[in-house]
Order: C-alpha cells, then sequence, then structure tokens
C-alpha cells in the first residue's frame, strides 16, 4: 500500500521560514514523478513544483527563487524549503507521487502570520 504523510506545517510569522516533509512508503520518490501542491481554501489547488524520479525540480515561474524542493532518497522523503514567508491565507500542502500524480496524502497545513 501506498502511504505519503506530510509533515512539518506550522503558524510560522512572517520573515520566518519552515521545512514541510513528505515521507512516502511503498513507492520510490527517487524513481517516480513527485510534486508539491498548495491548497488554500475554496481556492483551486496550485502547483508549486514537480520532479522527476531522479532529477531536479522544475519550478513554476512564479515561485522560482522563493521554494526549494530537495530530496533525501535514504529516507525516501521529499521536503519543500520556504526562507522569508510572506503573509498569506492558510493552505494545505500536499505532495502528491506516481505516474501521473497517482497517490496523494492529505498535506500539511501552514499558516503564515502578518
Amino acid at each position: 500500500q501506498v502511504q505519503l504523510v506530510e509533515s512539518g506545517g506550522d503558524s510560522v510569522p512572517a520573515g520566518g521560514s519552515l521545512r514541510l516533509s513528505c515521507a512516502a512508503s511503498g513507492i520510490l520518490i527517487s524513481r517516480n514523478y513527485a510534486g508539491w501542491y498548495r491548497q488554500r481554501p475554496g481556492k483551486k489547488r496550485e502547483l508549486v513544483a514537480s520532479v522527476p524520479g531522479g532529477g531536479s525540480p522544475n519550478y513554476v515561474d512564479s515561485v522560482k527563487g522563493r521554494f526549494t524542493v530537495s530530496r533525501d532518497d535514504a529516507k525516501n522523503t521529499l521536503y519543500l524549503q520556504r526562507n522569508s514567508l510572506k503573509p498569506a491565507d492558510p493552505a494545505v500542502y500536499p505532495c502528491p507521487v506516481g505516474g501521473p500524480f497517482g497517490h496523494w496524502g492529505r498535506g500539511t497545513q501552514v499558516t503564515v502570520s502578518s
């Protein structure tokens, strides 16, 4: 069974930093497509970055230089690093993995205070 557990979400002051984790089991992040999305209440799910198996992250233009995606193959975990956070609506960050993102976790909640 494939399981994806996102963690690391918190309420962070503007200007702070946060690293989200996506721990996978039953599927190898290093051998499958993966990514990070942002889901804000009442709004469409937004792609932050996609990562081909064993490859480098592909960021959407609007977030280049703002987010950093990394991977720890030994832990089968994908990370999303954000420094200098800006105020925004609360959002859930899920990490999908698989062919056409066939597997989704519940995401982790992030709130940036003003």
